[in-house]
């Protein structure tokens, strides 16, 4: 059986970590495309790729290029085409300068691979997997946003060292927009199964929920850019779910049409991912704090998509 493809559109800093995964997992061969002035850089780093193969046994093949056709035949897509967020931007601040950018990567995905998996990881993230899907026209099951895995990977790293316990037995689950309005829900997060509210203090853990919140911004301002490694290990996750066909229920923007409530749009919610790519959205019991507080991410997410609708 030939080795899977896995393009991805971005040869920055979390495309080359994306890349490097790939790699070590041999998850297929990598193609790193960028823009044409950026086409020698993304070479360089499939090159230096390449080389560190050799240390971990890896007989993927990685390509850099600025050519949509080293593309074809792709069997996932992971999108981080953009320009990342400066500190005192939000991520909807993006949505003018990156639009555009999606959309040319759509026109393009639909030309030279169509029948690819989509993950988008480039801000503002739900409304730029909206553009995505609108554009190229593909089924609900082949696009989904990665941010929910992100953000329950920040709330589990903050609640295993509150702790103390192992990140292993650590089981969040952080819904709604990729935005300061994410809701963790309380009763699906567990230390393997006991209750945070019987580890935690309230205060400690309300403390955990908003820095979770800010967990993005705070990396810009430590960095001066965005996160890139956590980003990139949670998309090789979802790519991971797919290539592999591992059923495993993620927290992912996914379209709904009705589910919680709420149509027409990409919104975190817990997701079946497998070789059909997005399979199922479940919903899970909400409180009615957790239900006010999804209401307030949705119109959030809801205001962003309204200014890619008007602009289409």
């Amino acid at each position: 059986m030939a080795r899977k493809k896995i393009s991805l559109i971005g040869a920055g800093n979390i495309g080359g970590e994306l890349a490097n995964l790939c790699v070590l997992k041999q998850l297929g061969d990598v193609v790193l495309f960028d823009i044409a002035p950026k086409e020698n850089y993304a070479k360089g780093k499939a090159l230096d790729l390449e080389q560190a193969s050799t240390q971990s046994g890896s007989d993927a093949n990685v390509t850099g290029t600025s050519n949509w056709a080293d593309c074809a035949g792709s069997d996932v897509l992971i999108i981080t085409a953009g320009i990342p967020r400066k500190p005192g931007q939000s991520r909807d601040d993006l949505v003018g300068t990156n639009l555009p950018i999606i959309r040319d990567v759509a026109d393009n995905m639909k030309k030279h691979c169509p029948d690819a998996f989509a993950i988008v990881i480039s801000n503002p993230l739900d409304a730029m997997v909206y553009e995505l899907m609108r554009r190229t026209g593909k089924p609900k099951s082949q696009v989904a946003g990665m941010a929910g895995v992100l953000d329950s990977a920040r709330f589990s790293l903050f609640l295993a060292r509150e702790t103390g316990a192992s990140v292993k037995d650590i089981r969040a689950m952080v819904l709604g927009g990729h935005g300061d309005d994410m809701v963790p829900v309380m009763s699906a997060c567990t230390i393997n199964g006991v209750p945070l509210d019987q580890m935690i203090k309230k205060d400690k853990l309300d403390a955990i929920i908003a820095r979770t919140r800010k967990g993005g911004g705070e990396l810009v301002q430590l960095m001066g850019t965005s996160a890139y490694y956590a980003p990139a290990a949670a998309a090789i996750s979802m790519a991971e779910a797919y290539l592999n066909d591992q059923k495993r229920l993620l927290p992912c923007a996914a379209y709904l049409e009705g589910e919680y409530g709420y149509k027409d749009f990409f919104m975190g919610v817990p997701c079946v991912i497998g070789a059909g790519g997005v399979e199922k959205v479940v919903e899970v019991a909400l409180s009615d704090d957790e239900k006010a507080m999804l209401k307030k991410s949705a119109e959030s997410v809801m205001s962003v998509v309204e200014v890619v609708k008007k602009s289409s």
